[in-house]
């Protein structure tokens, strides 16, 4: 039987992590063979999180041996994973009550503001550049609304979600995600239900530009409800089944103007949807990550049976490499790519390049259709400057700001398939872009991307984003 465990270090700070100090007279030296036995998991500071479900993120049980020289390292991995799941300003790890070689490890988490009601103000088209330079950031084209949502709401990390928005895109949507049904942490069911509808409708694409019509009526309708089954076992993958039900009408004008809109001249189309997706990450942070790996595969079959209008079998991957090359340097690499059996879709169903997050930084303005897609992207970042302000009025426990700021230098590369590509001048051939930027990131997943881009065109700009990227 080993003594009590040797004379730690009297306090030793490790982004939130503590180790105790230990009583006097105990050895200051720690040999590589010394250990501690873990146990029980403790958890303070929890009001509303069940405690259960913290300790479910927590890779350490009772039981288990941890070697000292692994300890620091051991309970920093379960501290950022406690934060990845976007429960927790911020947790504190310490290791308490030794005896012999066993003793407790205590995690003590400070609750986020979990009841959230934000006004909307979002905008219409692709990115901020679009809007502000091509569509003259005309206010027509700006959504408007209230979104709500109440986050953990029964203390299983489970969320309900509205939204209520008029504007350019008139949308109702009731979302509720619940992680975990089952007494072992592993199921989990969610539902959501939506309708949205339009003026004006982007109808084809001209010269690998988004060409739209618009009437005074509403031009376009869609519908959608979706079942989701969840499966974590492990704290880093998750397996997820999706099947949802779509419904889309437009009016006669839409499919004159462009009979394969819908697809053989239709005013309307339904169809099942059924989509399996695997999502492994282990990274220092999931919103943010600056070391680590992340990995998201899915594969999806739209059409059912005979009765559904669209059919394809889509294969997506996304992958990302994120490594700490220095002293506050950092790199990622990253790919994402999409191919879709068989080729012949309807214009709704040829979205490639320039859509949602899957473009090239420096090709904001186009959009690339097709049904077959790959982008390599390449980020080098240098942290300038991290710091904390303090927002009047707020509760303390909210007011403090953390702030990150990066510099960073990026490279992207991509090609898109499209097997009848009209007048686009940037399909079926190599694309590649590259500029410098800043990286501005704080809490609640915000960040703000200012970047000097250019491409292969010869054309430079400065775009805006505020979404996560490489």
């Amino acid at each position: 039987m080993l003594k009590r465990c040797y004379y730690l270090l009297a306090i030793v700070c490790l982004s939130g992590f503590v180790l105790p100090k230990l009583a006097d007279g105990q050895n200051t030296t720690a040999k590589e063979n010394n250990y501690l036995v873990v146990r029980s998991i403790q958890v303070t500071g929890n009001k509303k999180t069940r405690t259960s479900v913290i300790i479910r993120e927590v890779s350490a049980v009772p039981g288990d041996t941890i070697f000292l020289k692994d300890l620091s390292s051991t309970l920093e991995a379960c501290r950022k994973q406690l934060l990845n799941t976007s429960l927790f300003l911020n947790v504190t790890a310490n290791v308490k009550n030794w005896d012999g070689d066993h003793a407790d490890l205590v995690f003590d988490v400070w609750e986020r503001w979990y009841t959230f009601a934000f006004p909307i103000f979002k905008l219409a088209d692709r990115n901020f550049n679009q809007w502000w330079v091509e569509k003259k950031h005309s206010l027509s084209r700006v959504n408007i609304g209230v979104s709500g949502t109440q986050g953990n709401l029964s203390g299983r990390n489970d969320e309900l979600s509205a939204v209520i928005q008029f504007g350019y895109t008139q949308r109702f949507a009731l979302q509720y995600n619940l992680p975990y049904i089952d007494k072992h942490f592993r199921h989990g069911l969610g539902i959501i239900a939506s309708y949205k509808r339009n003026r004006e409708v982007n109808d084809s694409t001209n010269l690998n530009k988004q060409a739209f019509f618009r009437k005074d009526e509403f031009l376009r309708q869609v519908y959608s409800v979706g079942l989701n089954y969840s499966y974590r076992r492990a704290i880093n993958t998750r397996h997820q089944v999706f099947l949802t039900y779509n419904y889309e009408k437009v009016m006669d004008s839409v499919a004159i103007l462009n009979p394969n809109y819908l697809g053989k001249g239709r005013t309307q189309i339904s169809y099942f949807e059924l989509t399996y997706r695997l999502n492994y990450i282990k990274a220092d942070s999931w919103v943010f990550p600056l070391k680590g790996v992340s990995i998201l595969a899915e594969i999806s079959k739209k059409g059912l049976g005979p009765w559904d209008d669209i059919h394809d079998v889509r294969l997506r991957l996304n992958m990302a490499k994120f490594w700490e090359l220095g002293k506050k340097t950092y790199g990622a690499v990253g790919i994402r790519a999409q191919t879709k059996f068989s080729n012949n879709q309807p214009y709704i169903n040829q979205q490639a390049l320039g859509y949602s997050e899957d473009y090239l930084r420096g090709l904001e303005y186009y959009v690339i259709d097709g049904t077959s897609f790959a982008i390599l992207k390449s980020t080098l970042r240098q942290e300038l400057v991290s710091f904390k302000f303090r927002l009047p009025i707020v509760p303390k426990k909210f007011s403090q700001v953390p702030v990150r700021i990066f510099a960073k230098a990026f490279g992207d590369a991509g090609y898109a398939y499209n097997k009848y590509p009209g007048n686009s001048f940037l399909n079926n051939r190599l694309l590649y872009s590259g500029g410098v930027g800043f990286d501005i990131v704080s809490f609640y997943d915000t960040n703000l991307r200012l970047e000097y881009s250019f491409n292969q065109l010869g054309e430079k700009g400065l775009f805006l984003h505020t979404s996560i990227d490489l």
